[in-house]
């Protein structure tokens, strides 16, 4: 057996699911996000779960699919500032702190997920 290679490789695509799955059952009771999402947040599941799937080293399904992520691009039209931003990272590192801790995860890996997600949770405010 091979040394993992990827944050991907040492949690699989069943922690992703379950991540996204939690972040928005979050999202879906926040009053600062639910406007900004659809009402029926499956393709919004499936995208963000596909992106961080591939993002951590696993399948490259998503930019097959949608090609380059062009992440400030496509969350562009949404009003995303201060309280937004606070409201998703939130909901993103308590589904991520919860699930690391019922599963085991280092606390290294779960450090590096947070630190991406604080960064991508910034560099998606646009007001």
């Amino acid at each position: 057996m091979t040394d993992p290679t990827t944050v991907h490789d040492v949690v699989g695509d069943d922690f992703f699911v379950e991540l996204v799955r939690r972040f928005y059952a979050g999202v879906a009771e926040d009053p600062v996000l639910v406007p900004l999402y659809p009402d029926d947040l499956s393709e919004s599941i499936r995208t963000l779960t596909g992106f961080l799937i591939q993002y951590w080293g696993g399948s490259t399904a998503y930019s097959e699919e949608r090609g380059h992520p062009r992440l400030r691009m496509r969350h562009a039209p949404f009003v995303i500032g201060p309280a937004e931003r606070d409201a998703w990272f939130r909901h993103m590192v308590g589904s991520l702190s919860m699930l690391c801790a019922e599963r085991d995860i280092d606390v290294q890996i779960e450090q590096q997920m947070r630190q991406y997600f604080e960064m991508a949770a910034e560099s998606m405010r646009n007001a």
